[in-house]
């Protein structure tokens, strides 16, 4: 029964999914829902495969807007962090404003930079870079800030500058914190791209998107979205892969504080 027990809670999320999507699909089959506006879920899976030439040639306009947007944002990210903790006035002054900016709706911005910068790729991955850089400057300058004070005090009484306690000390214990913004910051990537495509644009899963809409193929329509979340989701997947790979002593610390737990 306690085997039992620990595997719902394990999997609790996934069983919960499958549960409403049969729902779904038994309200669909038993025609509680407007077959017209609200395909099954069979009809959405279908509409994957019977589709995947068009869904995977928008996809790949998507996909590279976000990634370069990403790009962007990481570099930018680690620059203005970096340059805010040397600097305490440039913290001051820029703080509030990059809070200002995640106040402005995506939906506002985006029409405002087509129409600055036009209707290719350019003003998508702008607004990538806007709606990502956020998440992880506040990640890496919560992982300065808690950083490991008695090792700062040890670099500083060993005669070190804030550049070397920085290298040494802050960027390290700031690894944890950066993966997870930019676990965040990936699917604000792709979600932005495809705003911006809804708003300007020649193609993209967005473009796609609204085009499917205006052709009364909601089974179609409703594959983008499932496509865009599986993307988002298998992104930040990856993005925990790559952290486990480049942090390992992180989980070994982890799963030493669960035997030490398990056997109090």
């Amino acid at each position: 029964m306690k085997k039992l027990t620990n595997i719902a809670n394990k999997y609790a999320s996934l069983i919960l999914g499958i549960l409403l999507i049969a729902l779904w699909e038994f309200a669909g089959y038993m025609d509680w829902l407007p077959k017209f506006i609200i395909p099954t879920p069979s009809e959405i899976m279908s509409a994957l495969w019977t589709d995947k030439e068009n869904l995977w040639v928008n996809s790949q306009v998507t996909l590279l807007q976000a990634f370069i947007g990403l790009a962007i944002g990481i570099v930018l990210a680690f620059i203005l962090a970096i340059l805010m903790d040397l600097a305490t006035w440039l913290n001051r002054a820029l703080y509030p404003l990059l809070i200002i900016t995640q106040t402005i709706p995506t939906v506002a911005i985006a029409p405002v930079l087509v129409l600055l910068l036009g209707y290719d790729m350019t003003p998508k991955i702008v607004l990538v870079v806007l709606t990502t850089l956020f998440p992880i400057i506040i990640s890496i300058l919560n992982g300065f800030a808690n950083s490991d004070q008695d090792a700062v005090r040890l670099l500083q009484l060993m005669g070190a500058n804030r550049w070397q306690v920085l290298v040494h000390v802050k960027l390290p214990n700031s690894m944890a914190f950066f993966f997870s913004g930019l676990r965040v910051s990936v699917s604000y990537a792709f979600v932005s791209s495809v705003v911006a495509e809804w708003l300007g644009g020649f193609e993209g899963l967005g473009v796609y998107m609204i085009q499917t809409k205006k052709a009364f193929a909601y089974d179609r329509m409703f594959a983008v979205i499932v496509l865009i979340s599986l993307i988002s989701l298998f992104f930040m997947w990856l993005v925990s892969k790559i952290e486990r790979i480049l942090i390992p002593w992180l989980y070994q610390d982890q799963k030493r504080n669960v035997m030490k737990e398990l056997f109090k």
